[in-house]
């Protein structure tokens, strides 16, 4: 296991259509346990299955098997924010936390069956940034290595609209991680478009974006998505818009993620694996 990889658990709350074995609940007819009910044997030739008491007891003479779905596997992908408010370093850097869950999520998707890939966006899909889907887990750790050491440049996040073009139509798992400094109206928009997956949305914060900082004095501030610079006089006043700003708009994500059904999973102290362990034990198998 690579050291910035720590295990988590997640379920999936439908039923994979994935070909492939793995651990999930799936609609594929197999050799698995989860029976599905009975059928002729000349319609499903299968007499490993025959259901001997049904059989006897049919009037019609009739031969009978059960039918089984197998467990199937499911893709996971991370879809990573790589514009320039990503490269905010505070208490924590947040790409060093996105590499964290990066090695963590590949490893616990191998240690299922799982196959992993990743997106990285900015104002566009990152060539450089994207791993097909695959049940190898070391390129996974080299890109989370090369992530946490990633310094975006003054950029935007258009790229999330291009995500659904870089996803399988094979209903996915996307952990979606980002700061979600955009515009509401274009998160709606990625999210609309991903309605055939299943989205964790990942909000990575860091408290000294806007709680660690001077309440009153001169500072310079840059934005870190267009390069524009700006020298702001810090008051109480000034402090105390700031706090209320984020408290809004903390507020305005978690209503948009809820309006589709996507309790969000914010992170502002660092990942911790445990924690959204209880994330889908709490939202996803409810």
């Amino acid at each position: 296991m690579h050291e910035l990889a720590r295990e988590f658990s997640y379920q999936i709350s439908w039923r994979s259509r994935g070909r492939h074995p793995g651990r999930h609940a799936s609609a594929q007819r197999g050799l698995g346990m989860d029976f599905v009910g009975h059928a002729p044997l000349i319609a499903y030739p299968d007499p490993r299955r025959i259901d001997l008491r049904l059989s006897l007891r049919d009037p019609m003479e009739q031969v009978y098997v059960r039918i089984y779905n197998q467990r199937s596997s499911v893709p996971v992908f991370i879809a990573c924010d790589l514009s320039g408010s990503m490269g905010f370093s505070g208490h924590l850097n947040k790409l060093r936390t996105a590499a964290e869950i990066t090695a963590s999520a590949a490893q616990s998707a191998s240690r299922v069956n799982d196959p992993f890939g990743f997106i990285g966006f900015d104002d566009n899909i990152l060539d450089e940034w994207l791993t097909p889907a695959s049940n190898r887990v070391q390129p996974a750790y080299m890109l989370a290595e090369k992530l946490q050491h990633y310094r975006p440049p003054h950029i935007g996040s258009m790229g999330i609209l291009k995500l659904v073009n870089h996803l399988p139509r094979e209903r996915s798992l996307v952990l979606l991680i980002s700061d979600f400094h955009m515009p509401l109206e274009i998160v709606e928009e990625a999210l609309a478009a991903l309605q055939r997956h299943h989205v964790v949305p990942i909000v990575l914060w860091d408290a000294a974006e806007y709680k660690a900082i001077p309440k009153f004095g001169l500072t310079h501030v840059t934005d870190s998505e267009t390069g524009e610079k700006r020298t702001l006089l810090l008051r109480k006043a000034t402090h105390s818009r700031i706090q209320s700003a984020f408290a809004e708009r903390h507020a305005a994500l978690d209503a948009l993620f809820m309006r589709y059904d996507l309790p969000p999973f914010f992170i502002e102290q660092g990942f911790d694996a445990d924690a959204l362990t209880e994330y889908f034990y709490q939202f996803v198998t409810a």
